[in-house]
């Protein structure tokens, strides 16, 4: 996918950017080489390949699933302005 130079200031626009000409070049040169990677990586077969969903074949230890601490609910809602039914009144913030 070739980029022009002008979809490059159209873009930096859109993400309201501003760019001069000669950093307009050079993003142009930038986006061209990544655009170029990803056909590369588009171009490997990858049929047949399970997805990972790391690249090394690790196990994330858990810590186990316990309550840690005292339930303080009540005495939290003791300290909040206003409370009904449980939950905290707030002002109402969109008209």
């Amino acid at each position: 996918m070739a980029l022009t130079l002008d979809e490059v200031r159209r873009a930096a626009h859109l993400a309201r950017i501003a760019v001069d000409d000669e950093e307009a070049r050079a993003v142009l040169g930038q986006l061209a080489r990544v655009f170029e990677l990803i056909e590369e990586m588009q171009a490997v077969d990858t049929h047949g390949v399970e997805p990972m969903s790391h690249a090394l074949d690790i196990v994330q230890r858990l810590r186990a699933d316990e309550v840690t601490e005292a339930d303080r609910h009540a005495e939290f809602q003791a300290l909040a302005p206003q409370v009904e039914g449980g939950l905290y009144l707030v002002p109402r913030v969109i008209e």
